[in-house]
């Protein structure tokens, strides 16, 4: 008859060396655990790096381009030049409700652009139908995802982005100093109706303007003011 297999070492020696071997066992697979963590990490690094690098040369021609093409009203400001990816934007109309003020947007490209929309807040407190209070702002280009086709697309840069908060303020009497610009005849057709009462996102704002438009404008007017010198 066969003797059963010795299931583990008799004796303080034997069982200490059974202790050893576990111990490497499990410091060898922690080991081997983090080395793989350590190429995940390493690798999704090298992706964020190298989607990084795509939108800073994206950024480089479209600075340039934007600064060659920016309407009368607005103007950039880059605190850090090396940082194009933050920028923040002012804007002065000269015509609606809106003229005579002086509006501020912060804007960040994400590490993850063209393929995403930049990031864009009103510092400024306004009253106005599609950004509301607190700065959140209604622009369909600036949607990630749209049914109809008018959100965001990686064939849009910045320049679309500036004239469409541009137009936030604009009524549809264009500016005759710009008019024969074919990026302002662009432009204008693909924003001209972004100042939007029917489509609010302040609805109260909306509301205001429909039950009484002199008032609505007079509430303007205290919040540029206020605010918006």
């Amino acid at each position: 008859m066969k003797s059963d297999p010795q299931v583990e070492p008799s004796g303080p020696g034997g069982l200490h060396r059974v202790k050893v071997a576990v111990m490497l066992t499990l410091a060898s697979k922690l080991k081997r655990d983090d080395g793989l963590k350590g190429s995940r990490t390493s690798a999704t690094t090298s992706d964020s790096t190298r989607r990084v690098s795509v939108r800073d040369k994206l950024l480089v021609k479209e600075v340039a381009e934007l600064e060659a093409n920016l309407p009368c009203t607005c103007k950039v400001h880059f605190p850090d030049p090396n940082k194009l990816h933050c920028f923040q934007l002012t804007v002065i109309p000269d015509e609606g409700y809106y003229q005579g003020g002086k509006f501020q947007f912060e804007t960040e490209v994400p590490d993850a652009y063209n393929m995403v929309p930049p990031k864009v807040k009103c510092l400024t407190r306004i009253w106005h139908p599609n950004i509301t209070e607190t700065g959140e702002i209604c622009l369909s280009l600036l949607r990630e995802h749209s049914i109809d086709g008018t959100g965001w697309a990686p064939t849009r840069t910045l320049k679309d982005v500036v004239w469409g908060l541009n137009s936030l303020f604009t009524g549809e009497d264009c500016d005759s100093r710009q008019a024969d610009s074919p990026v302002f005849t662009l432009s204008f057709s693909l924003f001209k109706d972004l100042l939007n009462f029917d489509d609010p996102l302040n609805i109260e704002a909306a509301e205001h303007h429909l039950r009484d438009k002199e008032d609505f404008r007079n509430k303007v007017d205290d919040y540029i003011k206020r605010y918006a010198r």
